[in-house]
Protein backbone atom coordinates (compact mmCIF):
# COMPACT_ATOMS: atom_id res chain seq x y z
CA UNK A 1 0.00 0.00 0.00
CA UNK A 2 1.00 3.36 -0.99
CA UNK A 3 2.33 5.13 1.97
CA UNK A 4 0.82 8.58 1.38
CA UNK A 5 -2.40 6.69 1.47
CA UNK A 6 -1.57 5.18 4.66
CA UNK A 7 -0.46 8.68 6.16
CA UNK A 8 -3.69 10.30 4.62
CA UNK A 9 -5.99 7.42 5.64
CA UNK A 10 -4.46 7.92 9.65
CA UNK A 11 -5.45 11.65 9.36
CA UNK A 12 -8.75 11.42 7.81
CA UNK A 13 -11.82 12.54 9.68
CA UNK A 14 -15.59 12.42 9.07
CA UNK A 15 -18.83 12.80 9.67
CA UNK A 16 -20.08 9.44 7.75
CA UNK A 17 -18.81 6.82 5.94
CA UNK A 18 -20.35 4.61 3.49
CA UNK A 19 -18.44 1.32 3.02
CA UNK A 20 -18.52 -0.63 0.14
CA UNK A 21 -21.16 1.38 -1.90
CA UNK A 22 -21.43 0.18 -5.87
CA UNK A 23 -21.27 4.22 -6.63
CA UNK A 24 -22.81 5.48 -9.79
CA UNK A 25 -21.16 8.62 -9.96
CA UNK A 26 -23.41 10.59 -12.44
CA UNK A 27 -21.58 10.86 -15.09
CA UNK A 28 -22.61 7.89 -17.43
CA UNK A 29 -19.85 5.57 -16.73
CA UNK A 30 -19.38 2.18 -15.11
CA UNK A 31 -20.27 1.63 -11.66
CA UNK A 32 -17.00 1.31 -9.09
CA UNK A 33 -17.19 -0.08 -5.81
CA UNK A 34 -15.89 2.58 -2.93
CA UNK A 35 -15.75 4.08 0.27
CA UNK A 36 -17.26 7.70 0.34
CA UNK A 37 -16.29 9.99 3.52
CA UNK A 38 -18.80 13.03 4.15
CA UNK A 39 -17.70 16.06 6.04
CA UNK A 40 -19.70 18.81 6.73
CA UNK A 41 -22.16 19.25 3.72
CA UNK A 42 -19.15 17.70 0.99
CA UNK A 43 -17.56 14.42 0.05
CA UNK A 44 -14.14 14.87 1.65
CA UNK A 45 -12.79 11.27 0.11
CA UNK A 46 -13.21 8.45 -1.83
CA UNK A 47 -11.24 5.18 -2.02
CA UNK A 48 -11.42 1.74 -2.71
CA UNK A 49 -10.81 1.46 0.98
CA UNK A 50 -10.63 4.04 3.63
CA UNK A 51 -9.50 4.20 7.25
CA UNK A 52 -11.50 6.78 8.27
CA UNK A 53 -12.39 8.03 11.72
CA UNK A 54 -16.61 8.48 11.37
CA UNK A 55 -19.31 9.30 13.62
CA UNK A 56 -21.79 7.35 11.44
CA UNK A 57 -20.77 4.32 9.31
CA UNK A 58 -22.97 2.92 6.64
CA UNK A 59 -22.26 -0.50 5.09
CA UNK A 60 -23.69 -0.50 1.98
CA UNK A 61 -22.31 -3.83 0.58
CA UNK A 62 -24.63 -4.43 -2.74
CA UNK A 63 -25.89 -0.95 -2.62
CA UNK A 64 -25.69 1.72 -5.35
CA UNK A 65 -24.53 5.42 -3.97
CA UNK A 66 -25.56 8.01 -6.57
CA UNK A 67 -25.46 11.39 -6.59
CA UNK A 68 -28.80 12.95 -5.31
CA UNK A 69 -31.79 13.09 -7.86
CA UNK A 70 -32.50 16.59 -9.61
CA UNK A 71 -36.26 17.31 -10.80
CA UNK A 72 -35.88 19.55 -13.57
CA UNK A 73 -39.58 19.93 -13.72
CA UNK A 74 -41.56 20.56 -11.05
CA UNK A 75 -44.49 22.61 -9.26
CA UNK A 76 -43.09 22.83 -5.90
CA UNK A 77 -42.92 26.43 -5.65
CA UNK A 78 -44.99 26.81 -2.79
CA UNK A 79 -44.73 23.60 -1.28
CA UNK A 80 -40.88 23.85 -0.14
CA UNK A 81 -42.36 26.43 1.81
CA UNK A 82 -45.76 25.56 2.95
CA UNK A 83 -45.10 21.64 3.45
CA UNK A 84 -40.96 21.85 3.86
CA UNK A 85 -41.03 18.16 4.94
CA UNK A 86 -41.12 17.58 1.06
CA UNK A 87 -41.88 13.73 1.19
CA UNK A 88 -43.48 13.33 -1.99
CA UNK A 89 -39.92 14.18 -3.11
CA UNK A 90 -37.27 13.34 -0.20
CA UNK A 91 -38.87 9.41 -0.24
CA UNK A 92 -37.96 9.00 -3.99
CA UNK A 93 -34.53 10.22 -3.14
CA UNK A 94 -34.79 13.60 -5.09
CA UNK A 95 -32.43 16.10 -3.81
CA UNK A 96 -32.91 19.16 -5.55
CA UNK A 97 -36.05 20.69 -7.28
CA UNK A 98 -36.17 22.86 -10.04
CA UNK A 99 -39.57 24.93 -9.70
CA UNK A 100 -41.44 28.01 -12.38
CA UNK A 101 -42.05 25.95 -14.97
CA UNK A 102 -44.42 26.44 -17.46
CA UNK A 103 -44.68 29.74 -17.50
CA UNK A 104 -45.75 29.31 -13.34
CA UNK A 105 -43.78 30.86 -10.29
CA UNK A 106 -44.61 31.84 -7.19
CA UNK A 107 -42.41 35.05 -7.56
CA UNK A 108 -41.83 37.74 -8.90
CA UNK A 109 -46.00 37.86 -8.30
CA UNK A 110 -48.17 40.82 -7.04
CA UNK A 111 -51.98 39.60 -8.08
CA UNK A 112 -53.93 42.02 -10.36
CA UNK A 113 -57.23 39.83 -9.41
CA UNK A 114 -58.29 36.70 -9.22
CA UNK A 115 -54.86 33.74 -9.51
CA UNK A 116 -54.64 33.14 -13.39
CA UNK A 117 -55.43 29.85 -14.91
CA UNK A 118 -52.83 27.69 -14.51
CA UNK A 119 -51.25 29.53 -11.68
CA UNK A 120 -53.73 28.57 -9.35
CA UNK A 121 -51.38 25.16 -9.77
CA UNK A 122 -49.68 26.73 -7.21
CA UNK A 123 -52.49 27.53 -4.98
CA UNK A 124 -54.97 29.95 -3.73
CA UNK A 125 -54.76 33.71 -3.91
CA UNK A 126 -53.32 33.42 -0.42
CA UNK A 127 -50.10 31.22 -1.33
CA UNK A 128 -48.52 34.12 -3.70
CA UNK A 129 -46.96 36.47 -1.30
CA UNK A 130 -43.95 37.17 -2.83
CA UNK A 131 -44.13 40.58 -5.05
CA UNK A 132 -39.92 39.91 -5.49
CA UNK A 133 -37.60 37.29 -6.51
CA UNK A 134 -35.59 38.08 -3.43
CA UNK A 135 -38.68 37.84 -0.98
CA UNK A 136 -39.07 34.24 -2.14
CA UNK A 137 -35.31 33.41 -1.81
CA UNK A 138 -35.50 34.45 1.96
CA UNK A 139 -38.58 32.79 2.56
CA UNK A 140 -36.91 29.57 1.38
CA UNK A 141 -34.06 30.15 3.55
CA UNK A 142 -36.35 30.88 6.85
CA UNK A 143 -38.23 27.30 6.00
CA UNK A 144 -35.21 25.15 5.18
CA UNK A 145 -37.23 22.53 3.33
CA UNK A 146 -36.15 18.98 3.01
CA UNK A 147 -34.24 19.56 -0.28
CA UNK A 148 -32.66 22.35 -2.38
CA UNK A 149 -34.59 24.66 -4.80
CA UNK A 150 -33.35 26.47 -7.44
CA UNK A 151 -36.19 28.68 -9.27
CA UNK A 152 -36.54 29.76 -12.70
CA UNK A 153 -38.89 33.09 -13.70
CA UNK A 154 -42.37 31.98 -15.13
CA UNK A 155 -43.60 34.31 -18.15
CA UNK A 156 -47.25 33.91 -17.36
CA UNK A 157 -46.22 35.37 -13.65
CA UNK A 158 -44.49 38.44 -15.36
CA UNK A 159 -47.59 38.93 -17.40
CA UNK A 160 -49.73 38.71 -14.72
CA UNK A 161 -47.88 41.68 -12.82
CA UNK A 162 -48.30 43.99 -15.59
CA UNK A 163 -51.05 43.55 -18.07
CA UNK A 164 -54.74 44.45 -17.30
CA UNK A 165 -55.80 41.53 -19.60
CA UNK A 166 -53.47 37.98 -20.95
CA UNK A 167 -56.06 37.30 -23.70
CA UNK A 168 -53.45 39.67 -25.79
CA UNK A 169 -49.71 40.21 -26.73
CA UNK A 170 -47.80 42.57 -24.36
CA UNK A 171 -46.70 46.20 -25.48
CA UNK A 172 -43.23 47.54 -25.69
CA UNK A 173 -43.96 48.86 -22.14
CA UNK A 174 -45.36 46.22 -20.73
CA UNK A 175 -42.45 44.26 -21.94
CA UNK A 176 -39.59 46.39 -20.82
CA UNK A 177 -41.66 46.29 -17.13
CA UNK A 178 -41.16 42.20 -17.46
CA UNK A 179 -38.02 42.69 -18.57
CA UNK A 180 -36.29 44.54 -15.39
CA UNK A 181 -38.41 41.93 -13.20
CA UNK A 182 -36.76 39.60 -15.06
CA UNK A 183 -33.12 40.87 -14.92
CA UNK A 184 -33.59 41.61 -11.11
CA UNK A 185 -34.40 37.84 -10.72
CA UNK A 186 -31.72 37.21 -12.42
CA UNK A 187 -29.51 38.85 -10.74
CA UNK A 188 -31.03 37.04 -7.67
CA UNK A 189 -29.65 33.83 -8.69
CA UNK A 190 -33.06 32.49 -11.26
CA UNK A 191 -32.21 30.04 -13.58
CA UNK A 192 -33.79 31.57 -16.57
CA UNK A 193 -37.20 32.38 -18.16
CA UNK A 194 -40.00 29.78 -18.62
CA UNK A 195 -42.75 29.95 -20.74
CA UNK A 196 -46.42 27.94 -20.86
CA UNK A 197 -47.35 29.10 -24.20
CA UNK A 198 -49.80 26.51 -24.60
CA UNK A 199 -52.41 28.39 -22.01
CA UNK A 200 -54.49 30.87 -22.79
CA UNK A 201 -52.64 33.24 -20.16
CA UNK A 202 -49.73 32.76 -22.79
CA UNK A 203 -50.77 31.88 -25.81
CA UNK A 204 -51.24 35.09 -27.45
CA UNK A 205 -47.95 36.33 -26.53
CA UNK A 206 -46.31 36.67 -29.69
CA UNK A 207 -43.40 34.92 -30.80
CA UNK A 208 -41.24 38.59 -30.54
CA UNK A 209 -42.70 39.01 -27.10
CA UNK A 210 -40.98 36.22 -25.86
CA UNK A 211 -37.73 36.75 -27.69
CA UNK A 212 -37.56 40.56 -26.11
CA UNK A 213 -38.40 38.58 -22.61
CA UNK A 214 -35.38 35.70 -23.56
CA UNK A 215 -32.59 38.65 -24.79
CA UNK A 216 -31.19 39.19 -21.56
CA UNK A 217 -30.70 35.37 -20.38
CA UNK A 218 -27.64 35.06 -22.24
CA UNK A 219 -25.25 37.78 -20.20
CA UNK A 220 -26.20 35.82 -17.04
CA UNK A 221 -25.74 32.58 -18.16
CA UNK A 222 -29.26 31.15 -18.06
CA UNK A 223 -31.87 29.01 -19.98
CA UNK A 224 -34.88 29.04 -21.81
CA UNK A 225 -37.39 26.47 -20.99
CA UNK A 226 -40.95 25.91 -22.21
CA UNK A 227 -44.42 24.33 -22.25
CA UNK A 228 -44.47 24.24 -26.00
CA UNK A 229 -47.39 26.36 -27.78
CA UNK A 230 -48.90 22.94 -28.66
CA UNK A 231 -47.88 19.58 -27.65
CA UNK A 232 -50.62 18.43 -30.75
CA UNK A 233 -50.85 18.69 -34.57
CA UNK A 234 -48.56 21.67 -34.72
CA UNK A 235 -45.61 20.24 -32.39
CA UNK A 236 -42.97 20.60 -35.15
CA UNK A 237 -43.70 24.17 -35.56
CA UNK A 238 -44.22 24.70 -31.63
CA UNK A 239 -40.55 23.30 -31.32
CA UNK A 240 -39.19 25.37 -34.54
CA UNK A 241 -40.61 28.42 -32.30
CA UNK A 242 -39.01 27.50 -29.11
CA UNK A 243 -35.57 26.87 -31.14
CA UNK A 244 -35.74 29.84 -32.70
CA UNK A 245 -35.75 31.86 -29.73
CA UNK A 246 -33.34 29.75 -28.26
CA UNK A 247 -31.08 30.39 -30.83
CA UNK A 248 -31.55 34.07 -31.60
CA UNK A 249 -31.00 34.78 -27.87
CA UNK A 250 -28.20 32.72 -27.84
CA UNK A 251 -29.02 30.81 -24.56
CA UNK A 252 -30.17 26.83 -23.75
CA UNK A 253 -33.67 25.60 -24.82
CA UNK A 254 -35.31 23.04 -22.87
CA UNK A 255 -38.65 21.77 -23.86
CA UNK A 256 -40.09 20.76 -20.99
CA UNK A 257 -42.10 16.93 -20.55
CA UNK A 258 -41.54 16.47 -24.30
CA UNK A 259 -44.71 14.17 -25.49
CA UNK A 260 -46.98 13.73 -28.71
CA UNK A 261 -50.38 15.03 -27.39
CA UNK A 262 -53.35 13.46 -28.33
CA UNK A 263 -54.48 10.25 -29.58
CA UNK A 264 -54.06 11.86 -33.88
CA UNK A 265 -50.61 13.07 -32.63
CA UNK A 266 -49.32 9.14 -31.96
CA UNK A 267 -46.76 7.63 -33.61
CA UNK A 268 -44.84 11.10 -33.84
CA UNK A 269 -41.92 10.39 -31.69
CA UNK A 270 -39.17 9.93 -34.12
CA UNK A 271 -39.89 13.08 -36.12
CA UNK A 272 -40.52 14.78 -32.73
CA UNK A 273 -36.92 13.86 -32.03
CA UNK A 274 -35.36 14.18 -35.40
CA UNK A 275 -36.03 18.28 -34.89
CA UNK A 276 -34.41 18.15 -31.44
CA UNK A 277 -31.58 16.42 -32.79
CA UNK A 278 -31.53 19.18 -36.47
CA UNK A 279 -31.73 21.68 -33.83
CA UNK A 280 -29.07 20.62 -31.68
CA UNK A 281 -26.40 20.06 -34.59
CA UNK A 282 -26.54 24.52 -33.89
CA UNK A 283 -27.27 25.44 -31.05
CA UNK A 284 -27.80 23.26 -27.26
CA UNK A 285 -30.91 22.03 -26.73
CA UNK A 286 -32.51 19.25 -24.91
CA UNK A 287 -36.10 17.86 -22.83
CA UNK A 288 -37.21 16.37 -20.12
CA UNK A 289 -40.12 14.00 -19.93
CA UNK A 290 -41.94 12.25 -17.10
CA UNK A 291 -42.42 8.24 -17.38
CA UNK A 292 -45.99 7.63 -17.64
CA UNK A 293 -48.60 7.61 -20.60
CA UNK A 294 -50.55 10.21 -18.85
CA UNK A 295 -50.19 13.99 -18.14
CA UNK A 296 -52.26 16.31 -15.63
CA UNK A 297 -52.89 19.87 -15.71
CA UNK A 298 -56.06 22.40 -15.34
CA UNK A 299 -59.19 21.03 -16.93
CA UNK A 300 -58.43 22.65 -20.44
CA UNK A 301 -61.71 22.64 -22.53
CA UNK A 302 -59.36 21.99 -26.03
CA UNK A 303 -58.05 18.86 -24.59
CA UNK A 304 -61.64 17.22 -24.33
CA UNK A 305 -62.16 14.33 -26.48
CA UNK A 306 -64.31 11.14 -25.72
CA UNK A 307 -62.05 9.11 -27.18
CA UNK A 308 -59.51 10.00 -24.43
CA UNK A 309 -60.04 8.50 -20.24
CA UNK A 310 -60.17 11.98 -18.52
CA UNK A 311 -60.15 11.89 -14.90
CA UNK A 312 -61.17 14.84 -12.31
CA UNK A 313 -58.85 15.69 -9.78
CA UNK A 314 -60.68 18.43 -8.64
CA UNK A 315 -63.19 20.79 -9.28
CA UNK A 316 -64.25 24.14 -7.76
CA UNK A 317 -67.50 24.09 -8.49
CA UNK A 318 -67.94 20.23 -7.70
CA UNK A 319 -65.77 18.92 -5.57
CA UNK A 320 -67.73 15.90 -5.49
CA UNK A 321 -66.74 14.76 -8.59
CA UNK A 322 -62.85 14.52 -7.91
CA UNK A 323 -61.98 11.10 -8.71
CA UNK A 324 -64.75 10.70 -11.46
CA UNK A 325 -63.78 10.13 -14.85
CA UNK A 326 -65.40 12.77 -17.32
CA UNK A 327 -67.04 10.13 -19.11
CA UNK A 328 -69.20 9.05 -15.65
CA UNK A 329 -69.88 12.74 -15.14
CA UNK A 330 -71.15 13.03 -18.06
CA UNK A 331 -73.71 10.05 -18.09
CA UNK A 332 -74.75 10.85 -14.40
CA UNK A 333 -75.51 14.98 -15.60
CA UNK A 334 -76.94 13.73 -19.46
CA UNK A 335 -75.23 16.05 -21.18
CA UNK A 336 -72.41 16.30 -23.54
CA UNK A 337 -68.37 15.88 -22.14
CA UNK A 338 -67.72 19.48 -23.30
CA UNK A 339 -70.85 20.69 -21.44
CA UNK A 340 -69.89 18.65 -18.27
CA UNK A 341 -66.16 20.09 -18.41
CA UNK A 342 -67.47 23.70 -18.68
CA UNK A 343 -69.23 23.26 -15.24
CA UNK A 344 -66.88 21.93 -13.88
CA UNK A 345 -64.07 24.42 -14.09
CA UNK A 346 -62.04 25.99 -12.56
CA UNK A 347 -61.04 22.04 -12.51
CA UNK A 348 -57.89 19.96 -12.42
CA UNK A 349 -57.60 16.62 -14.76
CA UNK A 350 -55.44 13.81 -15.73
CA UNK A 351 -55.52 13.42 -19.26
CA UNK A 352 -54.32 9.47 -20.89
CA UNK A 353 -53.51 11.32 -24.02
CA UNK A 354 -50.39 9.71 -24.52
CA UNK A 355 -48.90 6.50 -26.20
CA UNK A 356 -46.58 4.38 -24.31
CA UNK A 357 -44.48 3.68 -27.40
CA UNK A 358 -43.94 7.04 -27.97
CA UNK A 359 -42.93 8.14 -24.09
CA UNK A 360 -40.40 5.33 -24.03
CA UNK A 361 -38.80 6.47 -27.49
CA UNK A 362 -38.45 10.04 -25.64
CA UNK A 363 -37.62 8.64 -22.26
CA UNK A 364 -34.98 6.72 -23.63
CA UNK A 365 -32.98 9.47 -26.15
CA UNK A 366 -29.50 10.82 -24.97
CA UNK A 367 -30.65 14.51 -24.33
CA UNK A 368 -34.26 13.73 -22.22
CA UNK A 369 -33.83 14.56 -18.76
CA UNK A 370 -36.05 13.49 -15.76
CA UNK A 371 -38.56 15.49 -14.66
CA UNK A 372 -41.91 14.27 -12.44
CA UNK A 373 -44.37 17.79 -12.94
CA UNK A 374 -45.89 16.74 -9.96
CA UNK A 375 -48.81 18.70 -8.52
CA UNK A 376 -48.11 19.12 -5.04
CA UNK A 377 -51.12 21.21 -4.04
CA UNK A 378 -53.05 18.84 -6.43
CA UNK A 379 -55.93 16.54 -3.57
CA UNK A 380 -55.85 13.39 -5.72
CA UNK A 381 -52.30 13.78 -7.68
CA UNK A 382 -50.96 11.93 -10.57
CA UNK A 383 -48.93 9.13 -9.36
CA UNK A 384 -45.54 10.82 -11.27
CA UNK A 385 -45.79 13.48 -7.83
CA UNK A 386 -44.40 10.07 -6.10
CA UNK A 387 -43.19 8.09 -8.36
CA UNK A 388 -41.41 9.34 -10.86
CA UNK A 389 -37.68 8.46 -10.50
CA UNK A 390 -38.29 4.77 -8.62
CA UNK A 391 -40.29 4.17 -11.92
CA UNK A 392 -37.76 5.56 -13.63
CA UNK A 393 -35.01 3.33 -12.25
CA UNK A 394 -37.28 0.15 -11.17
CA UNK A 395 -39.35 -0.12 -14.21
CA UNK A 396 -37.46 1.31 -17.56
CA UNK A 397 -34.39 0.52 -16.62
CA UNK A 398 -34.03 -3.15 -14.58
CA UNK A 399 -37.34 -4.30 -15.68
CA UNK A 400 -37.66 -3.42 -19.79
CA UNK A 401 -33.92 -2.39 -20.25
CA UNK A 402 -34.58 0.68 -21.84
CA UNK A 403 -31.20 2.09 -20.52
CA UNK A 404 -28.40 0.93 -18.01
CA UNK A 405 -28.55 2.11 -14.18
CA UNK A 406 -25.84 4.21 -15.30
CA UNK A 407 -27.84 5.82 -18.25
CA UNK A 408 -31.30 6.22 -16.37
CA UNK A 409 -28.89 7.87 -12.90
CA UNK A 410 -27.18 10.48 -15.59
CA UNK A 411 -30.82 11.93 -16.91
CA UNK A 412 -31.64 12.45 -13.53
CA UNK A 413 -28.34 13.66 -11.82
CA UNK A 414 -24.95 14.67 -14.04
CA UNK A 415 -27.22 15.53 -17.35
CA UNK A 416 -29.44 18.53 -15.65
CA UNK A 417 -26.97 19.71 -12.95
CA UNK A 418 -24.76 20.58 -15.82
CA UNK A 419 -27.59 21.90 -18.06
CA UNK A 420 -29.03 24.12 -15.56
CA UNK A 421 -25.58 25.78 -14.25
CA UNK A 422 -25.82 23.65 -10.73
CA UNK A 423 -22.52 23.79 -9.06
CA UNK A 424 -20.26 21.01 -7.81
CA UNK A 425 -23.63 18.59 -8.11
CA UNK A 426 -24.82 16.02 -9.66
CA UNK A 427 -21.52 13.93 -9.37
CA UNK A 428 -20.36 12.00 -6.95
CA UNK A 429 -16.59 13.31 -6.94
CA UNK A 430 -14.38 14.28 -3.92
CA UNK A 431 -14.49 17.71 -2.94
CA UNK A 432 -19.07 18.05 -4.47
CA UNK A 433 -21.76 18.42 -2.30
CA UNK A 434 -22.91 15.59 -0.39
CA UNK A 435 -26.53 15.02 -2.14
CA UNK A 436 -26.66 11.41 -2.09
CA UNK A 437 -28.82 8.53 -2.26
CA UNK A 438 -28.38 4.88 -1.21
CA UNK A 439 -30.87 2.48 -2.82
CA UNK A 440 -31.04 -1.14 -3.37
CA UNK A 441 -31.12 -1.70 -7.29
CA UNK A 442 -32.57 -4.85 -7.14
CA UNK A 443 -35.77 -3.31 -5.04
CA UNK A 444 -36.47 0.56 -6.71
CA UNK A 445 -39.85 0.99 -8.17
CA UNK A 446 -42.80 3.12 -7.69
CA UNK A 447 -45.78 2.14 -5.54
CA UNK A 448 -47.76 4.97 -6.48
CA UNK A 449 -50.89 4.44 -8.90
CA UNK A 450 -54.18 6.16 -10.11
CA UNK A 451 -56.47 4.58 -7.86
CA UNK A 452 -53.61 5.05 -4.91
CA UNK A 453 -51.75 7.99 -5.88
CA UNK A 454 -50.12 8.81 -2.54
CA UNK A 455 -47.76 5.80 -2.06
CA UNK A 456 -43.27 6.34 -1.18
CA UNK A 457 -41.52 4.10 -3.15
CA UNK A 458 -39.32 0.99 -2.31
CA UNK A 459 -35.96 0.50 -2.29
CA UNK A 460 -34.88 3.96 -1.27
CA UNK A 461 -32.25 3.53 1.71
CA UNK A 462 -30.74 6.75 2.72
CA UNK A 463 -30.47 10.34 1.29
CA UNK A 464 -28.46 12.95 2.23
CA UNK A 465 -29.04 16.40 1.17
CA UNK A 466 -25.70 19.17 1.70
CA UNK A 467 -24.48 16.05 4.31
CA UNK A 468 -27.46 16.13 6.31
CA UNK A 469 -28.85 12.55 6.62
CA UNK A 470 -32.81 13.07 6.03
CA UNK A 471 -34.12 9.83 4.90
CA UNK A 472 -33.42 6.55 5.69
CA UNK A 473 -35.88 3.24 5.46
CA UNK A 474 -37.89 4.24 8.12
CA UNK A 475 -38.93 7.54 6.66
CA UNK A 476 -38.08 10.77 6.99
CA UNK A 477 -35.23 11.60 10.00
CA UNK A 478 -36.84 15.06 10.65
CA UNK A 479 -33.27 17.02 9.69
CA UNK A 480 -33.88 19.10 6.64
CA UNK A 481 -30.57 20.51 5.06
CA UNK A 482 -32.15 21.95 1.84
CA UNK A 483 -31.03 25.26 0.52
CA UNK A 484 -31.72 27.66 -2.39
CA UNK A 485 -29.29 27.24 -5.34
CA UNK A 486 -28.46 30.36 -7.50
CA UNK A 487 -27.54 29.39 -11.13
CA UNK A 488 -23.50 29.17 -11.72
CA UNK A 489 -22.29 29.76 -7.89
CA UNK A 490 -21.77 26.42 -5.20
CA UNK A 491 -24.27 26.96 -2.34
Amino acid sequence: MDIAYILRAEMLNCDTLIRNARVVDGSGGAPRVMDVALRGDRICAMESELVCEAAQQVDADGLVLAPGFIDVHTHDDTAVIDAPAMLPKISQGVTTVIVGNCGVSAAPVRLRGTVPDPMNLLGDAAAFRYPTFAEYVASIHEAQPAVNVAALVGHTALRNNHMDRLDRTATEAEIEAMRMQLIEALDGGALGLSTGLAYLSANAASTEEVLALAEPLAASGAVYTTHLRTEMAGILDAMKEAFTIGRLSDVPVVVSHLKCAGIDNWGRSSEVLHALETAKVSQEAGCDCYPYAAGSSTLDLRQVDERVLITITWSTPHPEMAGNSLAEITKRWEVSQLEAARRLQPAGAIYHSISEGDMRQILSHPATMIGSDGLPNDPRPHPRLWGTFPRVLGRYSREEKLFSLAEAVHKMTGLPARRFGLAERGLVREGYVADLVLFDPEEIIDMATFSEPVQPARGIKAVWVNGVLSYNDEGATGNRGGRFLPRGRAS
